[in-house]
């Protein structure tokens, strides 16, 4: 088998073969360390937005020190779970994988990197991740930026804010890390909003000291508190309803929020949405709006519209001076397997199957791709915690190599299935905020106007729809010895 990428997602589907199955398997990592989005970003203040003890694995439990895991601690997580399970032989660092051509007669996939390596599996599977493409803005002259100027994706750890006038464009997730992250140590920043977003306190803090021994020592106590946690998600999710009574708290509980913290009457202001809860991904955040309130911090409420040698011209015209130009501008998360050639039955594209929409039956297999999986795929994100959405992905695929033991043979998708299930998360998705019908501009929708990367729900459903459903869709197809 080969498995592609050693972040969480190739970890997981690793640890699933090595349990569930007698497949010998090699994982491929471009990067020169295991880890994922946990190595590409080590950010000021990066940390995990779900609460450690739901964003990690059930097959291994951890000594988390802090509520809500921060970016050294989810790397040394990886390295743990690695050596844990044996699974540092088998994983080759510094070594991506370009290509992947399944053979119509040998009925086996052949893997190509880009040293032209060339290597033969029965099975591949992709975990690649969805937020790890950049989205680099097309601002009429950024090249001629005369400061330093990165994504927080490729975090410059040699570049010295101290004393620098700083912009960072954006304010999602990242950026309210960023921000505050930053603060103390530069001489001015400039925040750059294109659209506000619903921010909620996180409320994270370091575990006491009775907590982590409880959590270590007692049998059940970190399988309980995340069940409570999972639990306490389903509630959480109800609020996607736009009408419902559930997101009028939430947006209560957000501006209630924003009037308590934010100091000035105009940056209140600014920072209040006008869409519904949930039509954006919800930003967690307990240090954003504070930092925003600091003397030498300020909020400009307004789209980039160009770059000069010296700064950035918003879209009223205004010129703003700065050194360094951080750009907290997201990934592309449409664009699926966007550095990956995979063909399938007859040599046809994936994306040429996905030139109207990427779909996938449960998110992991594509009909006319056998024996092939992706972790993270079409509609797969969120439910809560994407470790445990991984985990499930993962499942998915070992009990289809569980069944290709037992004889000569490939799985592939019902095509009609697959459709039908489309259907369903198109009907479901309809309901949510995120909707497009409702106005809603998010990141989570294809030029073509589907939503291709939400799941629809808590991580409960997902978990019972992968297990009921991947016999119906994937199909085990014998061939003759």
């Amino acid at each position: 088998m080969g498995i592609i990428g050693a972040g969480f997602g190739g970890i997981a589907a690793a640890v699933k073969l090595q349990q569930r199955t007698s497949a010998t398997f090699v994982v491929f990592e471009q990067s020169p360390e295991v880890g994922g989005t946990w190595y590409d970003n080590r950010y000021p203040g990066c940390e995990v937005d779900i609460p450690s003890h739901a964003y990690s694995f059930s097959f291994l439990k951890y000594d988390w020190s802090h509520t809500h895991a921060r970016q050294p601690e989810l790397l040394r997580y990886a390295h743990e779970i690695v050596d844990a399970f044996g699974l540092r032989p088998h994983i080759r660092l510094n070594t991506k994988v370009t290509d992947v051509v399944w053979d119509d007669a040998a009925h086996h996939y052949v893997l190509r990197t880009d040293a032209g390596e060339t290597h033969t599996f029965d099975v591949v599977i992709s975990a690649l991740g969805l937020l790890n493409v950049p989205n680099h803005p097309d601002w009429p002259g950024l090249d001629d930026f005369q400061g330093v100027s990165f994504h927080t994706s490729r975090w410059r750890e040699d570049v010295d804010m101290g004393g620098k006038r700083v912009a960072v464009v954006g304010t999602g997730s990242t950026a309210a890390q960023v921000v505050p992250g930053i603060a103390a140590s530069v001489k001015s920043l400039l925040v750059f909003q294109r659209e506000p977003g619903w921010v909620e306190p996180k409320r994270e803090r370091p575990f006491s000291a009775r907590e982590r021994w409880i959590y270590r020592h007692v049998p059940g106590a970190q399988r309980l508190h995340r069940a409570r946690l999972f639990y306490q998600s389903i509630a959480r999710f109800k609020a996607y309803d736009a009408t419902s009574r559930s997101q009028e708290r939430k947006r209560r509980a957000c501006v209630d929020y924003i009037e308590r913290t934010v100091g000035d009457p105009a940056t209140r202001e600014a920072v209040t949405p006008d869409y519904p809860w949930g039509c954006k991904r919800p930003v967690l955040a307990s240090t954003f709006y504070e930092a925003l309130n600091l003397a030498h911090v300020d909020l400009v409420p307004h789209p980039v519209a160009s770059v000069t040698a010296n700064g950035l011209v918003d879209s009223r015209g205004e010129h703003h001076e700065i050194d360094v130009l951080v750009m907290s501008t997201g990934f592309q998360p449409t664009k699926f397997l966007a550095n990956l050639d995979v063909r399938g039955i007859g040599g046809r594209s994936i994306h040429d199957a996905w030139a109207e929409r990427a779909s996938a039956f449960l998110g992991v297999t594509v009909a006319g791709f056998p024996n092939f999986f992706i972790l993270y795929g079409p509609n797969t994100n969120g439910g809560f915690s994407i470790i445990a959405q991984l985990e499930r992905q993962a499942e998915v695929a070992a009990k289809a190599v569980r069944r290709l033991e037992s004889g000569p043979g490939y799985v592939d998708t019902d095509e009609r299935i697959q459709q039908r299930y489309v259907r369903w998360i198109d009907s479901q998705i309809a309901r949510k905020a995120s909707a497009m019908e409702s106005g809603c501009r998010n990141y989570y929708h294809s030029p073509g106007g589907k939503n291709i990367t939400q799941w629809p729900g808590a991580h409960l459903k997902y978990l019972v729809v992968t297990r009921l459903l991947h016999r119906i869709g994937i199909r085990r197809i014998a061939v003759p010895r």
